[in-house]
């Protein structure tokens, strides 16, 4: 019996890291192509494709962080300047093999550089928004980090600095971030998002 009941604890350990594991791969591998996606897009379409590809990519790469957030623990830091980096930088090399436009190289970094300060103030506000609910975190947290992301990219993008795009930005992010949010926590991952931090429903 004690043997039985020891390898039914082991083959629950197991799949709990590998459950967590694929969630972990899962949202990497969204954060990575939706960055890329977006980067590549708007390198060849310009500005008026930023709109669309704040809604649809960039509130999905806000809302991934947060839950990375709470899956990474005391590796974040390390590991979301990895992601960040790896995403300008196959942003980059992607651009150049497609040809995507002469500005992939400047998005490329003006991505990885508001990037990194939006993702720096969306985890102080998310650690201090930590005795409220995941999904009131990660929505309050983006408006931080929709903020910075928009006005930091453009500054640094090479299409001028324009207020009425970047409002439109930083509205569309916001906007994005409500409805993956409530995907991530909802979907086929089955997170309850009235919780503190996203776990097994």
């Amino acid at each position: 019996m004690a043997s039985r009941h020891t390898y039914e604890s082991a083959g629950r350990i197991i799949s709990t890291i590998k459950g967590e594991l694929m969630r972990k791969t899962t949202l990497v591998c969204v954060y990575l192509a939706a960055i890329v996606i977006a980067n590549l897009t708007v390198a060849n379409w310009g500005p008026q494709m930023a709109i669309y590809n704040a809604f649809l990519f960039i509130g999905l790469d806000l809302a991934t962080r947060d839950a990375l957030h709470d899956l990474w623990h005391g590796r974040l830091i390390r590991n979301m300047s990895i992601l960040i980096l790896a995403g300008s930088a196959l942003s980059f090399i992607g651009g150049l093999w497609l040809g995507q436009g002469v500005h992939v190289g400047q998005i490329a970094f003006a991505s990885c550089v508001a990037f990194a300060c939006a993702a720096s103030a969306d985890a102080v506000t998310y650690h201090l928004l930590r005795q409220r609910s995941w999904y009131e975190r990660v929505n309050q947290s983006n408006i931080v980090s929709a903020a910075v992301d928009s006005v930091v990219f453009a500054l640094l993008w090479p299409f001028g600095f324009q207020f009425a795009i970047v409002f439109s930005l930083f509205a569309a992010k916001v906007a994005g971030g409500v409805v993956w949010s409530f995907v991530i926590a909802q979907g086929p991952m089955k997170k309850i998002w009235l919780r503190k931090e996203l776990v097994e429903a």
